[in-house]
């Protein structure tokens, strides 16, 4: 008798079944579903983005070819490609969305057991976007430049387990600091970001929310010096001052007194760095800046493991639902990384579970020791020949 599901029915039953019913009535997903519930196209676009099927033909023959193993995953047959097709076409989007928020909770959880990187006890936040090219004649909907199509990915990513809080995704040509304006971030919570999301009206707003934000300052601000503050024994930290903002519009934008910390890099030199935190020491708002870089391995990480580059649909609704299941599905890698003991990598814990994605295994010792002999599935019976 075998005593566990695949590894892949493990995974999927991190999703709360209620919460995944609740969204389903939420947006109706149900409504003419014509025997193709929600939770079957889930399941085959999770199946997408774990075992690596690359088009509608592999999702659909992928899970024909483990029939006896479909009712573990709770779906009673393969999809068909029409189907599921059709499917990513018309069921709105915005569900996979709610799946993402109720996956980041469970996620959360388990994130805020594990030691934090920095001592202080705001939470913090970075904040950035990535473009994802597409090809302008086949997606006629994501213009973005002259021959180019693609659509932006703008991500808040939480440092307390570098988990995916928040998304939204756009046109190509819709500006960081537009979808930065969105954000709604819980008073004394510290977002760092690149220079690209400078804008003195967003800073004032997020200083009278309580807001801390660390970024870097852009060339040709004027301001005046009003303290010289004293610098520490850090030699890399040249300068530390309060400002306020001079220039004829700033000023008016933003009114409120900021921090200047000069910053010299052995690679790239000297370095300005404007914050509205005064609490912390400078060699720790420049330590944060340089925890900005999680973000960045965080778009690369997605991209080389997970399906956002090759889409099943051409629709806008079909690619923003597999954006969204990549998300869920990176909360689920998230989550695994965390509960494991082992120290995963995430390529490599990607690449060994797309090769046991069906295998027979506890789902938690697995994590721990994946190369000790686990559950399997019971051999067939042997063959009788008659001579």
């Amino acid at each position: 008798m075998i005593k566990v599901a695949s590894l892949f029915s493990q995974v999927l039953s991190l999703i709360d079944r209620r919460l995944f019913q609740r969204a389903c009535i939420e947006y109706q997903t149900e409504k003419s579903s014509k025997g193709f519930s929600s939770w079957n196209q889930l399941v085959s676009l999770l199946f997408s983005q774990f075992a690596g099927a690359n088009s509608l033909r592999e999702i659909a023959g992928g899970l024909a070819t483990i029939r006896g193993k479909l009712n573990h995953l709770g779906i009673a047959a393969a999809p068909k490609k029409s189907t599921l097709a059709y499917a990513n076409s018309k069921r709105p989007w915005q569900f996979f969305e709610a799946l993402f928020h109720q996956t980041f909770k469970t996620v959360q959880e388990l994130a805020f057991r594990h030691k934090r990187k920095f001592k202080f006890k705001n939470p913090l936040y970075s904040i950035d976007s990535s473009v994802i090219d597409l090809c302008l004649k086949v997606f006629d909907w994501a213009h973005f430049r002259r021959t180019k199509g693609a659509v932006k990915l703008h991500l808040l990513l939480d440092h307390q387990g570098y988990l995916p809080c928040w998304a939204y995704l756009s046109d190509g040509k819709c500006a960081d600091i537009n979808a930065a304006r969105m954000l709604k971030l819980p008073s004394g919570a510290i977002v760092v970001m690149d220079r690209g999301y400078n804008d003195f009206s967003l800073f004032s707003s997020w200083c009278a929310q309580g807001v801390y934000f660390v970024t870097r300052k852009k060339d040709g601000t004027l301001y005046e010096v009003l303290e010289e503050r004293p610098v520490t024994s850090d030699k890399n930290i040249l300068a530390d001052e309060t400002i306020m903002l001079s220039g004829p519009k700033s000023y008016e934008k933003c009114p409120y007194l900021l921090r200047l910390i000069t910053f010299h890099d052995e690679k790239k030199g000297e370095m300005c760095f404007l914050t509205n935190n005064f609490k912390l020491a400078a060699a720790t708002i420049a330590a944060i800046y340089k925890e900005r870089w999680q973000i960045e391995l965080f778009f690369k990480a997605i991209k080389q493991n997970l399906k956002v580059k090759s889409f099943l649909g051409t629709r806008e609704n079909a690619v923003k639902s597999q954006l969204w299941t990549a998300l869920i599905a990176m909360l689920l890698l998230k989550y695994l990384q965390l509960k494991s003991t082992l120290g995963w990598s995430l390529s490599n814990l990607v690449a060994l579970l797309r090769i046991n994605l069906l295998t027979y295994r506890d789902l938690w010792a697995w994590i721990d020791q994946p190369f000790e002999v686990g559950v399997l599935e019971p051999p067939s019976p042997p063959t009788l020949f008659l001579l």
